[in-house]
């Protein structure tokens, strides 16, 4: 189905045809198409793996949720981390820790650092832009972390890149529209 536009030209009724893109395609092309998602799909997952491997941590780029770092690091800031246990911890450095009962990481700095005779380590944090130290978000009957509680420390960041993900986790729809939009472009891509 076409309208007319201006006087002697035919435009589509919808810039996005999916479905008819899709009943286009031959068998071969469309599990070509599928197979060229699964390979992105893959390569970031081994590019994540990669990440883990070569910092040492778990997670290697967290965004900041919050503003209890502030001014060091601002709500949306991409923070890339490292986790070298060989490193020592020190007063002063932003570490990104978790703690049990909570399912995010939190990033924060390191205020007071206790190394017993025997080695082990353990340390206080507080966010830059709060009054008190980390204590009362620790588990109850916490006072201090330890180095198993670190997830890694903060190495550098981008400001602000990580904006999109607060925006995709406050509004989840918004989400599931992008990935789908994504996930049909990869599909119906043709190479030329």
């Amino acid at each position: 189905m076409v309208r007319a536009g201006v006087v002697g030209t035919h435009l589509p009724t919808s810039g996005l045809d999916i479905f008819g893109d899709l009943r286009k395609m031959n068998k071969r092309q469309l599990y070509y198409q599928v197979l060229n998602f699964a390979m992105i799909v893959s390569s970031a997952l081994m590019i994540w793996k990669g990440l883990i491997v070569l910092t040492g941590s778990e997670s290697p780029i967290v965004v900041v949720l919050s503003g209890s770092m502030e001014p060091a690091f601002h709500r949306g800031d991409l923070l890339f981390l490292t986790n070298f246990q060989e490193d020592p911890i020190r007063a002063g450095e932003i570490v990104v820790f978790k703690v049990e009962g909570r399912d995010i990481p939190i990033v924060h700095r390191v205020i007071k650092v206790h190394e017993k005779d025997n080695g082990d380590i353990k340390f206080l944090t507080k966010g830059d832009n709060n009054e008190v130290d980390d204590r009362g978000l620790y588990k109850e009957g916490q006072n201090w972390l330890e180095k198993k509680d670190v997830v890694g420390r903060a190495r550098g960041f981008l400001p602000y890149v990580g904006m999109v993900t607060i925006i995709m986790n406050d509004y989840p729809k918004f989400k599931y529209a992008l990935l789908a939009v994504m996930g049909a472009y990869v599909l119906l891509k043709r190479e030329s």
